[in-house]
């Protein structure tokens, strides 16, 4: 059995939304439908198809520069030479996480193949010889409702390294490498439940812009 994304967005005008969710089932698999900017009538419509929320992401943004700086010192990921340690401290600090725990070279170097990859805003901090911690980020284009958008696209902290601080100063150093791009809009993705990273995000200024909910069949 495998899990089918759904990617309709917010749209609810679709009446073959049911359609898509009885054919994936009818093959065995378990529908997901993820809604970006997520209402309480798609939740109504999520119930009404007997999809009930399994996941909740809030996309939190906040005006760049960030007041706050750091003296933190990191350097550009190399292609190729860093994947062995990089990997390591992402699926040991990911173990948890349904997206970016269990990644595999082969993960990492298609990431590297994407058009926006910047090894330049990848950075990575080491201490005592290791790599303790890393602030990967990623730089959106402007569309027609969105300016360019600065992501912190994936941030973590070795396990051996929590208790630091280094996750504030990370996030600050991903930030501030940012708005030296020229960009002045910061955004990111994180777990609605994870209260730690968002009440760290809310501390810098973060606010949430919109919640995406993924749903699935509530008898799966």
């Amino acid at each position: 059995m495998a899990v089918v994304e759904i990617d309709r967005g917010p749209d609810l005008s679709g009446s073959d939304l049911q359609a898509e969710v009885d054919r994936i089932r009818a093959a065995g698999d378990t529908p997901r439908w993820w809604v970006h900017g997520a209402r309480p009538e798609h939740r109504d419509l999520a119930a009404a198809l007997g999809l009930a929320p399994v996941r909740s992401l809030f996309q939190m943004r906040r005006p760049l520069p960030l007041e706050e700086t750091t003296d933190l010192v990191t350097r550009p990921y190399r292609p190729g030479v860093d994947d062995e340690a990089w990997l390591a401290v992402n699926n040991r600090a990911f173990a948890w996480h349904p997206d970016q725990g269990g990644w595999t070279a082969a993960v990492l170097a298609g990431r590297r193949a994407e058009p926006w990859f910047d090894p330049e805003g990848f950075l990575l901090h080491e201490r005592d010889g290791r790599l303790a911690g890393f602030c990967w980020t990623k730089v959106h284009p402007a569309t027609d409702v969105d300016p360019p958008l600065g992501e912190i696209y994936v941030i973590a902290v070795d396990p051996d390294f929590v208790g630091l601080g280094l996750g504030r100063a990370l996030t600050v150093a991903g930030l501030q490498h940012l708005a030296g791009r020229g960009l002045e809009v910061g955004m990111l993705y994180v777990e609605s439940d994870n209260a730690p990273a968002v009440g760290l995000y809310e501390a810098l200024g973060f606010h949430v812009h919109q919640t995406d909910t993924a749903f699935e069949p509530a008898d799966a």
